[in-house]
């Protein structure tokens, strides 16, 4: 059985995506439909992490979007 993560942090989202967090903050800041960053916390480096099933939804549909481009 195979378990898929709720959530990943920040740096798993930018390997992931093999882009740096440089651009992870330009994407967040710039693809309104990019999932928003879920903060653990209300100290000011409280971690940060993302829901894994809507960066996978994300992903298929631009994948969607690329073909359709095409």
């Amino acid at each position: 059985m195979h378990i898929q993560p709720i959530r990943v942090q920040l740096k798993t989202v930018c390997e992931l995506l093999d882009i740096s967090r440089d651009s992870l903050r330009q994407l967040i800041n710039s693809d309104n439909t990019f999932p928003r960053p879920i903060k653990m916390g209300t100290a000011k480096q409280a971690p940060v992490y993302f829901d894994y099933a809507d960066l996978m939804q994300w992903h298929k549909q631009q994948k969607a979007n690329s073909y359709e481009d095409a």
